[in-house]
């Protein structure tokens, strides 16, 4: 069965509400695997942002965590948006940032996303939709 594509402005809460967990992993690079959600996204307009995810996960501080939560905020009247990436918090400690990027103009059409990634055993770094969890 072929799948069909969608613009990006076709992601609405609506959607990404219907993955409550995965049936199948997706191979992405730089070591990550994507979910049902995570792929639903990635296939609908936002590749760039697993892109940002997996770009920096050579990076000292991302490899050293074990889960990392992911959020994209976006001004949608501006176009612009910021991806930041927390240790989520610590045995009651506040969260700490880990990564932080400026987007100079997306057309993501929400106003915020959130997305996990854990470290799981011989899988790689699973990328999920929080309601995947």
């Amino acid at each position: 069965m072929s799948e069909t594509l969608t613009p990006a402005h076709a992601i609405n809460r609506t959607d990404l509400a219907q993955f409550t967990g995965t049936a199948h992993y997706y191979r992405w690079f730089g070591g990550l695997v994507l979910t049902d959600g995570a792929h639903f996204l990635a296939s609908n307009g936002a590749a760039w942002l697993m892109d940002v995810l997996a770009s920096v996960q050579s990076l000292r501080a991302m490899r050293a965590e074990e889960r990392q939560f992911w959020t994209l905020s976006v001004d949608l009247e501006q176009h612009r948006g910021v991806v930041v990436c927390t240790d989520g918090g610590k045995s009651g400690q506040p969260e700490r940032e880990l990564y932080r990027q400026e987007i100079d103009y997306t057309d993501f059409p929400l106003t915020e996303i959130k997305l996990f990634a854990f470290r799981e055993a011989g899988l790689g770094r699973v990328v999920l939709l929080p309601s995947e969890y």
